[in-house]
């Protein structure tokens, strides 16, 4: 029988091995089936935020593990859980939804676990399309791991060793006789959604469900009919027979991104993606995880197996940022067109805008070429607030909401204070200052929204450090910047959004020509120009060691990054020898 639930979804009851299993589904069915498997201690609705975004394009199947949710537990528990049993289970499910065509299979925590069990037994070949594994691995390949660390010791892997060891305490606690049982029908149960939030970040909608006391008490049984089973004689055939896509949370408590070093002997043309998240991503970070999903289960089903090329050669930096979308401001040159290149290398994304509307236009061209998915150019002026306004509702709609803000536009300035007018000041500020302000407030908002995390890189300079009698509003302007990163990333972190400012010294990018000169007239101001230029030039710091710079910082969530070698001393000075760096400002530089 089968009865519209949650969501619109169609629930029906499949019976094997002893038990009755709750089964949903979403979408038409006439199109690829993708099957959801929810780990511990959770039931197939840790799944609803991917589950219903899926749906919009393909025949999704979510259903409770025996014993969790609404599916019934074996009797006798002991011994009810093994993955040979739960292994009939998932055969029994795609029997009924996805007779005769393969299905594509995505596993969270113990869904991976024995979902990495689905994808190498032989009696499942040729009924799995595709595999996405996250924060879950396969227990066969984590005893020869733990294995070749015992045999073998360095103090690398013996390092390893010990600290999964500590992140695995949880297990040890889960083969105690009753005391597990005891904690989750007791105040556990009570104090895990609070848990939850704190700790991991999930929202507060509503989930966990009702049955977590009964699916936790259940579950520990997993633990306990596999764990020490497997480790002590995994399996030597464990070799995954369809394509594996690994999602792996940088920030997971329970497992080190160690685990999975030996993986793409198990797993060949395996795809790697990694997410500045913690452990349970299906709640906190669903859009990303459909997009990756997504992409996967089209490249299997219509392209071939066919995945982007920077996240199929393995490119630096695109298992973590294919298919993000990045945004950069005055990207029709310089650094900002550096930056939005290097993010299209990853397999970003790109939204390239400037004032310069074919120059935006050419990066985007050219940053398709590259190796991004799309890409696309903008035009506006960042210190116009209505224009940046727009343009953010114009990306949300089009494009998405932006993963990674790059707030590089800005515009130079020299002369002395006194020959500084209010005018100058005025151009200066409104777009190294208040176009860095539009663009934080405006989309950072969206990303906080959202409830994703994110990241956002605003462009300071060595200067904000290093004080210059001959730069005073291009210095100001800066140094506002890197106090306001500084003050949003205090503000953003527990959103999950970090706030990088960057400082590049002298670096060859054409700024030097357009930069103004305070109190000159016009002849002497494009001399100086063009000395600017051959000075920069000589020094010839490239930008894409910037961008480099960048894509750097965003991954590790740095702070402030000085680049050059001069904007690292000058940032060494300013906290060691400030007064070293006020004597250097008075020296009267001529160009």
């Amino acid at each position: 029988m089968v009865t519209d639930v949650w969501g619109g979804a169609r629930e029906r009851r499949v019976r094997t091995g002893g038990v009755e299993l709750c089964v949903a589904e979403l979408g038409d069915a006439d199109r690829p089936t993708v099957v959801l498997v929810h780990g511990y201690p959770d039931s197939k609705e840790v799944w609803s935020e991917v589950a219903a975004r899926l749906a919009e394009h393909f025949h999704v199947v979510l259903y409770d593990v025996r014993g969790h949710g609404r599916s019934t537990a074996p009797k006798p528990l002991r011994g009810g859980f093994t993955l040979e049993k739960l292994t009939d289970d998932f055969l029994a499910v795609v029997d009924t939804v996805s007779p005769g065509r393969p299905v594509h299979l995505v596993g969270h925590d113990w869904g991976s676990v024995q979902a990495w069990e689905f994808v190498t037994v032989e009696r499942t070949e040729g009924r799995i399309a595709s595999f996405t594994s996250m924060s879950g691995p396969s227990l066969d390949h984590l005893g020869h791991w733990i294995k070749q660390r015992v045999s073998r010791p360095t103090p690398r892997r013996v390092g390893q060793l010990l600290g999964q060891g500590a992140r695995s305490w949880y297990i040890y606690a889960l083969h105690t006789p009753l005391l597990p049982e005891l904690a989750w029908r007791g105040p556990l149960a009570k104090r895990w959604p609070g848990l939850m939030r704190r700790m991991e970040k999930v929202p507060d909608d509503g989930y966990p469900t009702a049955s977590l006391p009964a699916d936790a008490a259940h579950g520990a049984w997993l633990y306990r009919d596999n764990i020490r089973a497997r480790l002590r004689r995994p399996r030597a055939d464990a070799y995954a027979h369809a394509p594996v896509q690994l999602i792996t949370p940088t920030g997971d408590a329970f497992l080190s991104e160690r685990l999975y070093d030996d993986l793409a002997t198990w797993a060949p043309g395996l795809v790697r993606r990694t997410l500045p998240a913690k452990h349970w991503v299906p709640r906190t970070r669903p859009d990303q995880l459909t997009a990756w999903i997504s992409e996967f289960v089209r490249a299997h089903e219509d392209r071939g197996g066919e995945v982007p090329a920077p996240v199929a050669t393995g490119r630096r930096y695109a298992d973590r940022f294919g298919g993000q979308l990045v945004l950069v401001t005055g990207a029709a040159s310089g650094i900002g067109r550096a930056t939005a290149f290097a993010f299209a290398e990853a397999g970003a994304r790109v939204v390239a805008v400037d004032r310069d509307a074919e120059g935006a236009a050419r990066t985007a061209a050219m940053a398709r070429l590259i190796g991004a998915p799309d890409a696309w150019g903008e035009v506006v002026d960042v210190s116009d607030e209505q224009a940046m306004e727009k343009l953010a509702a114009k990306v949300a709609t089009e494009y998405g909401t932006v993963d990674v803000l790059v707030n590089n536009a800005g515009t130079g300035l020299s002369g002395s204070f006194l020959d500084t007018t209010s005018d100058d000041w005025k151009k200066v500020l409104d777009v190294n200052l208040w176009g860095v302000i539009h663009g934080c407030r405006i989309f950072g908002r969206r990303m906080a929204e959202r409830g994703q995390g994110g990241h956002i890189v605003n462009m300071a300079s060595a200067a904000a450090f290093q004080p210059s009698r001959m730069l005073p509003a291009y210095s100001t302007s800066k140094a506002a910047v890197l106090m306001l990163s500084e003050c949003l990333r205090a503000e953003l972190a527990g959103r999950g959004i970090g706030v990088t400012a960057v400082c590049p010294g002298i670096v060859n990018t054409n700024i030097t020509t357009t930069a103004r000169f305070a109190g000159v007239p016009e002849d002497e101001e494009k001399r100086r120009q063009k000395k600017a230029a051959r000075l920069y030039g000589m020094r010839n710091y490239p930008p894409e060691k910037v961008a480099e710079a960048i894509l750097r910082a965003v991954v590790r969530n740095e702070a402030v990054v000085p680049v050059t070698p001069e904007a690292r001393g000058a940032r060494l000075l300013s906290r060691l020898a400030p007064g070293a760096l006020r004597a250097l400002a008075r020296l009267d530089v001529k160009l």
